[in-house]
């Protein structure tokens, strides 16, 4: 009786710790991208690190007049029919958009859909919520590395402020956070 009571113990006190959230090393003041000067990184995401335990997670913001020169760029390039334009146009997001890279180890642990994402305003007022983003197994990168990239819709501010994302990874129990400065 005394060993199945330790056994059960035993057995619950390591389930208890699988839940528990691994904590990122922050850095003291947020750091800028070095891909994107819109994003500053407040977890350490992107070092030495992060490449070692193959937890990489990138993010990076397109504001909308970026994304409007690209295609007005594109049309001149291509000579794109005006209705051919007009598509491009209105599908570019009035807010910009988000794109979310993640290196893993293993196809299947880079899949997108174990990641959720949470834009706050400065106020604390949730602007973004997505529970899970679509679904898709990596693809081979370098090493061991898989590859994974998911662009979404950003939302529109009322004026260029600094918005904070968090990415919370479901597979790993780790979140990233982010400081966008939307335009």
């Amino acid at each position: 009786m005394r060993q199945l009571f330790l056994a059960l113990f035993l057995f619950s006190t390591l389930a208890a710790s699988a839940q528990v959230k691994s904590e990122r090393k922050r850095y003291m003041v947020p750091k800028k991208d070095s891909e994107c000067p819109y994003v500053l990184n407040v977890t350490k995401n992107t070092d030495e690190d992060a490449e070692v335990s193959a937890s990489v997670t990138r993010l990076v913001y397109r504001p909308y007049s970026e994304l409007l020169t690209e295609v007005n760029e594109l049309k001149k390039m291509n000579s794109w029919a005006d209705s051919t334009y007009q598509r491009k146009l209105n599908s570019i997001p009035a807010g910009g958009q988000l794109s979310i890279t993640m290196y893993r180890r293993g196809s299947q642990n880079a899949d997108p859909a174990y990641l959720s994402v949470i834009a706050k305003d400065k106020d604390g007022k949730e602007l973004l919520n997505i529970p899970s983003l679509p679904a898709g197994e990596g693809r081979f990168w370098n090493r061991d590395l898989y590859k994974s990239q998911r662009v979404i819709p950003f939302v529109k501010t009322d004026s260029p402020q600094s918005v904070k994302v968090f990415i919370n990874d479901a597979k790993l129990k780790e979140d990233f956070e982010y400081v966008v400065n939307t335009q």
